[in-house]
């Protein structure tokens, strides 16, 4: 989390700083008509920028993936950079807007945003050769401006379904080119001489391969397998589908802990499922899905064995990796999924490798047969079991963990579950001693 907060103030801080050390002292001074000129290109190059690092991200690209821990933290900064480019674009189109709202509501005079005689020859660095364009980029940026924050509302929105998310946010990328264009021809006006234009240049450069990889369909394509569902096994009163599949075409393989996009049915589109099967090199990948949404819901009832799936991934850094002497594993309903993967991994592992592990599971309902098979699993891989059951046990949290692994200080914890949850074991457990850095955080939530 810190380095998702660390990514978004550097981009902040940096196009402030280009931005000032492009202006000159007539826009750095408070005259309303200056300051509403300087505020305009602010807001819309800060939005721009964001909204380029966003597409980037959006393109699932490894290297960043890995230099940001994972790309459940590679969508949480997609998620917040969506957020900031949309709230900067909201700021650029009042600096525009309210000025002149204000002169008709009669709260200023109509010459206070006019263009001082004195200042027209310093304000503007050198002519635009764009500008025969710019009302036509000015109208375009207005209205996908317009078109932007629809899409960044439904896509923050929970109870808007996944495949009309998932089919409107495709739309981003048209928005996207037409705002590259509406920036490059405006950012004209301030001079390509300048710092900020040259950082604009760079990220229209580096948005525009991203959003036309979106809507060729490129992203995530060189790690796509195909294959077919070979079994299916329902735990009703889980509400969990497990899902078997046959890749039929290569696949790089995973580690415990990772995730994939699955597509059961291409007008819905992927969806990311945690993979609860080792690889063991055999073309075999399992998941476990959790009835959640309507989708998911549906599933027992819309897949069968024989049809044809295709998975891209894997990705996630959730692995189980760290040193130390020992792991506290802490599950919530279906986060047990990441640690399925590695249970089995460990139950072919000769005894003498594996440290001593617990692991806590905590949901509301126990499928018998279910939790028979993770009792047995837990066995043969030599960890420490503890089911929690809500409603029949005292609630999980730090204090109970903590008097059942006394050494809990020298463990690393990883935690799979409802993200309130795991926010809140974080912070007790740091309160009673586990230095920082040894607990791990799972943030699977795509939107």
């Amino acid at each position: 989390m810190n380095r998702i907060k660390a990514v978004f103030w550097v981009l902040f801080v940096a196009v402030t700083l280009l931005f000032w050390v492009s202006t000159n002292e007539v826009e750095r001074n408070l005259d309303a008509w200056a300051l509403r000129k300087s505020l305009l290109y602010y807001f819309g190059v800060l939005s721009f920028v964001m909204m380029s690092a966003g597409v980037v991200l959006a393109t699932r690209n490894r290297q960043i993936e890995d230099w940001l821990d994972g790309l459940d933290k590679h969508y949480r900064l997609h998620k917040w950079l969506g957020i900031g480019a949309a709230a900067f674009a909201l700021l650029h189109w009042l600096a525009k807007k309210l000025p002149r709202w204000m002169i008709d509501w009669g709260w200023v005079d109509r010459g206070t945003f006019r263009t001082p005689k004195e200042f027209s020859a310093r304000f503007f660095h050198a002519s635009n050769p764009l500008s025969g364009l710019e009302d036509f980029a000015e109208d375009l940026g207005e209205w996908s401006l317009y078109v932007m924050l629809v899409l960044v509302v439904l896509a923050l929105w929970k109870k808007f379904p996944y495949r009309y998310f998932f089919k409107t946010h495709k739309i981003i990328a048209i928005v996207y080119l037409a705002l590259a264009f509406h920036s490059v021809v405006l950012i004209g006006k301030m001079g390509w001489t300048t710092p900020i234009a040259w950082l604009v240049a760079l990220v229209t450069a580096v948005g525009v391969v991203a959003a036309f990889l979106s809507l060729t369909q490129r992203i995530g394509y060189e790690h796509r397998a195909k294959g077919r569902i070979v079994s299916l096994m329902n735990h009703p009163q889980n509400r969990v589908l497990e899902v078997s599949i046959e890749l039929t075409t290569p696949w790089e393989g995973h580690e415990e802990g990772q995730f994939a996009f699955v597509t059961f049915d291409r007008a819905e589109g992927p969806h990311p499922f945690t993979i609860s099967s080792p690889w063991r090199h055999d073309g075999r990948v399992t998941f476990h899905i959790k009835a959640l949404g309507d989708y998911t819901r549906e599933l027992p009832k819309t897949v069968h064995v024989g049809n044809e799936v295709v998975v891209e991934g894997p990705y996630g850094k959730f692995q189980f990796n760290e040193a130390g002497p020992k792991q506290i594993w802490v599950a919530g309903g279906i986060g047990i999924t990441p640690f399925l993967s590695r249970l089995q991994a460990l139950a072919e592992q000769p005894v003498d490798t594996q440290r001593p592990i617990h692991l806590f599971y905590t949901l509301r309902e126990a499928d018998r047969e279910f939790i028979d098979l993770l009792r047995n699993l837990t066995d043969r891989a030599r960890v420490h079991f503890h089911l929690v059951l809500t409603g029949r046990d005292m609630a999980l949290n730090a204090r109970r963990i903590c008097e059942t692994v006394t050494d809990y200080r020298e463990a690393q914890v990883w935690f799979c579950g409802p993200a309130d949850f795991g926010r809140e074991l974080h912070q007790d457990l740091a309160d009673l001693g586990l230095p920082a850095g040894k607990f791990h955080q799972e943030l699977f939530n795509m939107r």
